[in-house]
């Protein structure tokens, strides 16, 4: 029997709150595996999704298999976001104010290749339109494909995003710090960022 559709709702301020903890777990249960292998704080995890609920701007786009959430896709204004990203955009000239930052997309494994990815995009750059910011951007953490960590069969999302109309935006990254799984503490990483003209 094939599995029910998965429905997609775009979530902020107090309507997002109740679901903050299960969202936590969800970032934690994904960015355990390859390419993050983030080892998960669960403090720090309530904090980072707090300031989604808070923020004026910002949003978290749910996917629901009934009522449990199997994936979450979030966005705000860069002007809302880590000082990380920013301080990069503002390093290269760019002006934050024009940019809506997607900080990350997860989805649980057995929902994956069914269009939720597609559908995170497309009701993240509606929302990104609301903001009114001309263009978009993520990043993605740089690992070295010779990685013995790295999967067999691994395949980059690099053309996912092209074919969504994302481009890299040459020389331009940022550094992020998290604890790998495995580690005592934390170390930093280096992101490089992609981006679209809305």
């Amino acid at each position: 029997m094939a599995p029910a559709p998965l429905r997609f709702e775009t979530l902020r301020g107090p309507a997002l709150r109740p679901w903050l903890p299960a969202l936590a777990d969800l970032r934690i249960a994904v960015f355990r595996d390859w390419p993050y292998l983030y080892e998960g704080d669960a403090a720090y995890e309530a904090r980072y999704l707090q300031a989604y609920a808070e923020g004026a701007g910002a949003a978290v786009i749910v996917a629901f298999d009934g009522n449990r959430p199997v994936g979450a896709a979030t966005c705000e204004p860069m002007a809302e976001t880590h000082g990380t990203v920013r301080e990069a955009f503002l390093a290269a000239g760019l002006d934050p104010a024009r940019y809506c930052y997607f900080g990350e997309s997860v989805l649980l494994p057995a929902y994956r290749g069914q269009g939720a990815g597609v559908r995170f995009f497309a009701l993240r750059e509606a929302h990104a339109v609301e903001t009114g910011a001309e263009y978009t951007t993520f990043c993605g953490v740089r690992r070295d494909p010779a990685d013995p960590r790295r999967p067999v069969g691994y395949a980059p999302l690099d053309a996912f995003w092209r074919k969504r109309g994302y481009t890299p935006l040459e020389g331009l990254s940022c550094v992020m710090e998290w604890q790998e799984v495995g580690t005592a503490e934390e170390t930093p990483h280096r992101l490089d960022f992609w981006h679209k003209r809305l």
